[in-house]
Order: C-alpha cells, then sequence, then structure tokens
C-alpha cells in the first residue's frame, strides 16, 4: 500500500471509467468546435484580485471556498474556483479583442478547484468545459450557447435536463430591483451574516440553499417584475430564438446563480437524479466583466458545463456510452524471433493507425492469451519459431475464436481490411 492517498474531496481519473470522461469532454467541445470557437487554456493559478474584483467579493466562493495563498516572492494568488474571468483575462492581455473579428469566441477544458464540504457531485477538485463568447450584445449569442450545450447533452444520450432560464436585469433596471429586494430582507428574521451580505449584494441571498432562509423568500419581489423595457426585449428574443430552435426550458423568476458578474441572461442546466447537487451546468451574460477587471466595456456570455455530474447524470439515466476500444490488435510473441518481427508489426498497426498493443514481459502462452483477452482487443496475432519458418502468423478473431494464418508481410493490410 501506498503511503500517499489523494487529498479530501478529490478524485483519480483511472481506466477504464477515465474514458468516460474524455468522451464527455469530447461531446460538449464537439458543437463548439463547429461553431468557430477556438481553443484556449489559462493557468490553474491566478492572482487573488482577479476573483475578488469578477466573481464578487461577497460571493461564497471568493470568502469561503477559494484556495488562496502568498508566494516567496509574496505575490497573492489563487487556485482557480471557475474559468471566466481567467479566459476573459487572458483575452484582454492577447488583445484578442482589437483583431477586429466580434465576438471572439473561445472554449476551454481544465480543472477547477473550491474548498467545500465534499459529498458525491460537489469536489474540491473538479473538471469543467467552458465556452465564452467575448465583445457582442447579442440576443442570438446567448440563444446560440444555450442551443450548443442542449445539443452536446442530448449528443451523449442525456434526455432528463432541464433549461432553466433568468433575465438579471441590467445596470438600469437593476438598482431599482436591489432597493426593493433590500427592503423586503431587512424585514426578514435572518442571521447577522446574511444581513450583511444583503447590503453587499442581496441577490446572493436569493440563492441561499438553507431551508429556514428560503422559508422566508416566498414573498420576495421577483426581478422580473422591475425589468425595463429593453431588458424585456432581448430577455423575450433569447427565449423565442431558444423556442424556435426546438430546445425546451423553463423560465425560473428566482434563478440567480452564484457568480456576482450576470447580467441579463442567466441559464442553468438541471438533472433532477442527483440529488441536491443537481446543476450540471451554468452560465450568462456578464456584460460589465471586463470593465470590473480593467478592461474596456466587452459584452459577453458563456457558460460552463460539469464534467463530474455530467458523468454522474449519465449514470442515473443508466445511459451507456459507445466507447472505441483503446486496443483493437494485441501481440503475442513466442519467442525473441518473434518477439523482434511482432514488434516491428505494432509499430507498423499504430502507424496506419490502428490501435495495437504488444505481450511484454517474456510471458508464456497462456499468460499472454489472458492479457489479450483483458486487453478487450478484436484480434490476437500470435507467431512461434514454427509459424516464422513458414513466414506466417495466426491471426485469432477474439469475438469468434476463429483462427487463420497470414503471411508475415499481409498482416497488416490484412487487419486494415478487417477493421474497415
Amino acid at each position: 500500500m501506498s503511503t500517499f492517498k489523494a487529498p479530501k474531496g478529490t478524485y483519480d481519473l483511472i481506466p477504464p471509467e477515465s474514458a468516460k470522461f474524455l468522451a464527455v469532454r469530447e461531446a460538449i467541445a464537439a458543437p463548439l468546435r463547429n461553431s468557430g470557437y477556438g481553443y484556449i487554456e489559462t493557468p490553474g493559478f491566478e492572482n487573488v484580485e482577479l476573483f475578488a474584483r469578477g466573481v464578487g467579493e461577497s460571493t461564497d466562493i471568493v470568502t469561503k471556498e477559494m484556495y488562496a495563498f502568498e508566494t516567496k516572492g509574496g505575490d497573492k494568488l489563487a487556485l482557480r474556483p471557475e474559468g471566466t474571468a481567467s479566459v476573459l483575462r487572458a483575452a484582454l492581455e492577447a488583445n484578442l479583442h482589437k483583431a477586429g473579428n466580434l465576438p471572439v469566441k473561445l472554449w476551454y477544458s481544465g480543472s477547477y478547484y473550491r474548498y467545500e464540504r465534499p459529498q458525491k457531485g460537489r469536489y474540491r477538485h473538479f473538471s469543467q468545459v467552458g465556452a465564452e463568447a467575448i465583445g457582442a450584445e447579442d440576443a442570438a449569442l446567448d440563444a446560440e450557447l444555450i442551443i450548443l450545450a442542449d445539443q452536446a447533452y442530448r449528443s451523449l444520450g442525456l434526455r432528463n435536463f432541464r433549461i432553466l432560464l433568468n433575465s438579471l436585469g441590467d445596470k438600469e433596471c437593476r438598482p431599482v430591483y436591489r432597493e426593493a429586494l433590500q427592503t423586503f430582507l431587512r424585514g426578514l428574521d435572518l442571521d447577522e451574516e446574511t444581513l450583511r451580505r444583503a447590503d453587499i449584494n442581496p441577490l446572493r441571498v436569493l440563492d441561499d440553499k438553507r431551508p429556514d432562509v428560503q422559508k422566508q423568500l416566498g414573498d420576495a419581489p421577483l426581478l422580473r417584475d422591475y425589468l425595463c423595457d429593453a431588458c424585456k426585449a432581448y430577455h423575450e428574443e433569447v427565449r423565442e430564438l431558444i423556442t424556435a430552435a426546438g430546445v425546451a426550458f423553463e423560465d425560473d423568476p428566482k434563478l440567480v446563480r452564484g457568480l456576482d458578474y450576470y447580467t441579463r441572461t442567466t441559464f442553468e442546466f438541471v438533472h433532477d437524479g442527483l440529488g441536491s447537487q443537481s446543476a450540471v451546468g451554468g452560465g450568462g451574460r456578464y456584460d460589465g466583466l471586463s470593465e470590473m477587471i480593467g478592461g474596456p466595456a466587452l459584452p459577453s456570455v458563456g457558460w460552463a458545463l460539469g464534467v463530474d455530474r455530467t458523468v454522474l447524470a449519465l449514470e442515473a439515466e443508466g445511459v451507456e456510452l459507445e466507447l472505441p476500444s483503446t486496443t483493437s490488435v494485441f501481440a503475442v510473441p513466442l519467442g525473441e524471433e518473434a518477439r523482434r518481427v511482432l514488434f516491428a508489426k505494432v509499430t507498423e498497426l499504430r502507424k496506419v493507425g490502428i490501435a495495437a498493443d504488444f505481450s511484454y514481459g517474456a510471458k508464456g502462452l497462456k499468460g499472454a492469451m489472458k492479457n489479450a483477452n483483458r486487453s478487450g482487443a478484436r484480434y490476437t496475432v500470435v507467431a512461434g519459431e514454427r509459424d516464422l519458418a513458414e513466414g506466417v502468423v495466426q491471426l485469432k478473431d477474439m469475438e469468434s475464436g476463429e483462427q487463420t494464418a497470414i503471411g508475415v508481410n499481409e498482416i497488416v493490410a490484412e487487419l486494415e481490411s478487417r477493421l474497415g
């Protein structure tokens, strides 16, 4: 047994389970690559102020969950708790918004870190695929991203997820609602910390998951009743475009999301088979974030989908992904000459795109065939001294059990033909 274990609240991805995660990442990324989004990768840690300003100083993420530390050189850094602020920072630093082709459309995949109480579906290290469209205020962009996420989930075979949709208004109408909500919250029986949060960002209180708080919020004023005409029209266009694309959604006037930077469109993907951690992804429009972190005005929209929770949602629905076999051909040499010949053939097979593996460690026939079975290979190539003297190898179909002698120089072409 090893002395060390994975840190609490984290996990290791190990074959064969890890293949599911790769398939989910690929399925989420595929419609993005098809829609003009380019790949971006940012560091796993950033200046702590990037998240304090962007995500919001009153959020649980910044006040309770962020892994912050000081380097030997005195820099104050934090492991990234989410992706949007980092991606926008990178886009601004590289002046992508000045290239003259707005919106800048980017997608990313990576690990994120939050100090939370670990439970199924909520980890301290988790994986997301995200997308951001930076520099354009257009309801069609908001709709596009929701449609692409829906497309990704359906391509995986997920069916029992719901899309919740709301509008959080803008700098014109949000302050009026904020004042009305603060007045309402001050009349409730709330603890000191929650009242302090209500003064800083009252929308955060609406996102409070505690039953005793939620019980008192039944009559809270709804933002939709305070939207200005421009926000109403914008939100209605998003709704119409999604509907026209055949994507079902539910209006949720209480949907807030846990980050301060959202404006107007906000949405969440939930799966009822996951218990309390039902959100599998979400996002929205963040028109003021660029200015918050020192950039120019760049209205933007984006989302992040949880890979971990998507895998759990697939399991909850009993969806089995069609995963490609890691090995199509397994070579079993019997003797030194066969090792040399079959190793060369395995290398040739790999060069033409056939997944091939080799029996390492000088095992006998019985042990090597056990490895061949475990590999999941469709075909096994076996060769001994007598076979090579005749210029052949034995090709065994692992499904039918049929075995055929094939010329050594014909094996690559034969397997290409059989495997398509």
